[in-house]
């Protein structure tokens, strides 16, 4: 695999690196590396990996090129994705279900693809069900984005909890999260989009060993200076990676804009 782009400029705030690179490709390349090394790294520990992934168009790029990069034992890799809303079934155009199927499992020959049933019958039974998957053992990645108000998986910052008791719980989308995935395409209009999705928490997010956060793109810009710039707080959940122990913030020119 060829030396991955260095970014024109890093720098860290408190915990939390951060990488900015000159394009949103350049930052796609970088990271897909970063995380293939890191899968590499668990996989010559002699365990299985255990990875959780984000399902966002901002994502496309990243996971195109962390599904082609050469020397992953994917067979070896469990993986787990973030959020899904509630009601939508696998075949949705918007189901992340669907996203994280076509982008990574249809590609990658993983031990196991582990999907949130958006369309359960018993939502509260599918929460339980699906954080027992989530703890029978440690999370060694967690592969994330940062929504344009600030949050991590579908943790908005109305029901962003740093303490939270909960590893998977259904929440209320706040109506700026809602726009955004209008404005992603997802949904033709506000009224489409469900009220209600699925989401792992803020603290089952930071159980991973290792967090890359892959945010490209000029909407993205005001959601990531309040995350490097402000206080730690729930009111911009993403804040929080400046807490965790080793994490890595990507970020493009048009993201890194307003820093």
């Amino acid at each position: 695999m060829p030396s991955p782009p260095a970014p024109v400029r890093s720098f860290k705030v408190d915990s939390l690196a951060v990488e900015v690179y000159a394009s949103q490709a350049d930052l796609a390349t970088a990271a897909a590396a970063a995380v293939r090394t890191g899968l590499q790294a668990v996989l010559a520990e002699g365990t299985d990996a255990r990875a959780i992934l984000a399902s966002a168009t901002s994502q496309i790029q990243f996971l195109a090129s962390l599904t082609a990069a050469p020397g992953i034992d994917w067979p070896r890799v469990t993986l787990f994705h973030m959020d899904e809303y509630l009601g939508v079934g696998a075949d949705h155009p918007a189901s992340f279900r669907r996203f994280i199927r076509e982008h990574v499992a249809a590609r990658v020959p993983v031990a196991a693809m582990h999907y949130l049933l958006g369309d359960a019958d018993q939502p509260l039974a599918e929460c339980r069900r699906y954080a027992g998957l989530l703890t029978e053992r440690p999370i060694d990645l967690c592969c994330l984005g940062i929504g344009e108000n600030g949050h991590v998986a579908f943790n908005d910052p109305p029901v962003a909890d740093f303490t939270d008791g909960d590893t998977v719980k259904l929440v209320k989308l706040d109506e700026a999260c809602r726009r955004q995935q209008v404005g992603e395409g997802c949904f033709p209009d506000l009224a489409s989009v469900p009220q209600y999705a699925y989401t792992l928490t803020v603290p089952a997010l930071l159980s991973a060993r290792r967090l890359f956060c892959v945010v490209p793109e000029r909407r993205k810009a005001e959601a990531v200076r309040a995350t490097l710039g402000g206080e730690v707080t729930p009111r911009c959940p993403a804040s929080i990676l400046r807490r965790h122990a080793c994490a890595t913030l990507y970020l493009d020119a048009d993201s890194a804009a307003l820093l």
